[in-house]
């Protein structure tokens, strides 16, 4: 961060600023407003502002992306539209990993503790085979193991463990995440 007092100047560097400015005109004229199939358009633009993005992802055109140089994104994994992928901090998300409808992933809050309330930013990442499920919001820091499933409006700030599903506020385990069906021997040595 640039400055240590939110009162007196911007958190982040002039570079940063108009990368964004650039970002947010792109994503205005070529990415809100492109049709859903357009997935490999949009996953282009992302790539072009530094994304990392693999192949058969679906991020649709409502999804709200803001730094797309902090985000990374796994194979065949989707953002949904509405989601805020709030990333002022790295944010990282596993293959075949699901973002529903709503979701908030923050990875940047301030220090109420100190009198500048300066900006503080901390990794989130997500695993692979993941489902978070619509209007989730997910604080910074938090690590959401492979195969966890977090169920609706739950609010998650701590770390989650794999193969579990989990809700509420706060977001805790609450059973084990078994699958049964349709799958694929690869995945059986994940």
């Amino acid at each position: 961060m640039v400055n240590q007092d939110t009162l007196t100047g911007p958190s982040f560097s002039l570079s940063n600023r108009l990368a964004r400015v650039s970002w947010n005109i792109t994503y205005m004229i070529f990415f809100k407003y492109t049709p859903h199939p357009f997935f490999k358009w949009r996953s282009l633009l992302l790539k072009l502002f530094g994304a990392k993005v693999g192949k058969g992802v679906h991020i649709y055109p409502k999804a709200k992306i803001w730094a797309p140089w902090n985000l990374e994104i796994g194979t065949q994994s989707s953002i949904a539209n509405g989601a805020n992928v709030y990333c002022q901090g790295r944010i990282t998300i596993g293959d075949r990993t699901i973002i529903s409808q709503g979701v908030h992933l923050v990875s940047g809050t301030h220090d109420y503790t100190d009198y500048g309330f300066p900006l503080i930013t901390k990794p989130i990442h997500i695993g692979d085979l993941v489902w978070i499920a619509s209007d989730v919001f997910i604080h910074p820091g938090v690590v959401i193991g492979n195969g966890c499933v977090i169920g609706a409006r739950s609010v998650v700030n701590k770390n989650l463990p794999s193969w579990m599903v989990c809700s509420g506020h706060p977001c805790i385990p609450i059973k084990e995440r078994k699958l049964f069906k349709n799958i694929p021997k690869e995945a059986l040595f994940y």
